[in-house]
């Protein structure tokens, strides 16, 4: 499978549909859909939104960077559609993200996953992000496992 990594405005319908997606399997996954603390993204507070398409042109992943202060920004929104996965796709999603923020002049990049999501936990350890505590709005919930990369 090929695809290109394209950045795209937050409100693009491709990106809006794989960001519904990715909600309706953390709904499964946690059994609810109050698995997530802090602000959730909107136009107004995301940097960078990258979308993966194929060569056909249907997007197949997507991710996302909210800036958090002068050298920090947060991995949001970070999906690839099953049928996707182990291609390749996620790893090109967040080495896009990090292009970005280093050319922002970013030196972290953080991110905030969870319990429920193994295969996230074990994709981003295995990319170079290492356990830190729990940060900003995630303080304070048993829901959520930070990690942090020093670009």
């Amino acid at each position: 499978m090929t695809w290109t990594i394209e950045e795209r405005a937050w409100d693009d319908a491709a990106g809006e549909a794989l960001r519904t997606a990715q909600r309706v399997e953390l709904d499964a996954r946690y059994g609810s859909d109050d698995h997530e603390p802090g602000a959730t993204p909107s136009a107004a507070d995301i940097d960078v939104f990258l979308v993966a398409v194929t060569a056909s042109g249907r997007a197949i992943g997507c991710a996302a960077l909210r800036r958090l202060d002068g050298r920090c920004a947060e991995v949001k929104r970070m999906y690839v559609e099953p049928a996707s996965r182990g291609s390749g796709v996620a790893a090109a999603l967040l080495r896009g993200l990090e292009e970005k923020a280093r050319a922002r002049g970013w030196t972290t990049l953080r991110l905030e996953t969870g319990p429920a999501q193994p295969d996230a936990i074990r994709f981003y350890e295995r990319e170079g992000y290492r356990p830190i505590p729990l940060y900003g709005a995630y303080v304070g919930s048993d829901l959520s496992l930070c990690y942090e990369r020093a670009l």
